[in-house]
């Protein structure tokens, strides 16, 4: 799969989020090792705190396809979802508590797992890796000294 249609996917998932208090839409498409493709989109709710965003809901969605050690890459897209196409001009970047969903799965499968980031229209993006987003994270591998 390509870079756009990794993108393209992860567009399409965010016009699927149900976003009706932020109205910001958010989706993430998976690529496996073996090209296998999952997606996800972001839920929010009205005990705001109980919403899911889009790469936890992709990140489960790799865990019941191919598991989260196979995961090889991923492309986020976040904006206006209230369109028949997903709009907006700003890069979408996992938050925090995202992060650190993604480093888990890059330390299960031992790779820097590669994020695509791109606007809400598709016309910007940049390509970063979890390592860079989150240095000096917390994983499985640093529980290697528990009991």
């Amino acid at each position: 799969m390509t870079d756009d249609e990794l993108i393209a996917a992860a567009r399409a998932a965010a016009l699927k989020a149900y976003a009706p208090y932020s109205r910001f839409s958010v989706g993430c498409a998976i690529e496996s090792v073996d090209g296998e493709v999952v997606t996800g989109a972001n839920m929010e709710n009205a005990c705001y705190r109980l919403g899911l965003c889009a790469e936890q809901s992709a990140l489960t969605a790799a865990q019941h396809a191919f598991g989260l050690d196979r995961v090889a890459r991923m492309a986020v897209a976040g904006g206006d979802g209230s369109r028949e196409a997903l709009a907006g001009e700003g890069v979408c970047t996992p938050c925090g508590g995202c992060r650190q969903a993604i480093f888990e799965a890059a330390q299960l499968g031992g790779r820097d797992i590669e994020i695509l980031c791109a606007s809400g229209d598709g016309t910007s993006s940049e390509r970063l890796h979890i390592n860079a987003l989150l240095p000096h994270g917390f994983g499985p591998a640093n529980l290697s000294d528990a009991g």
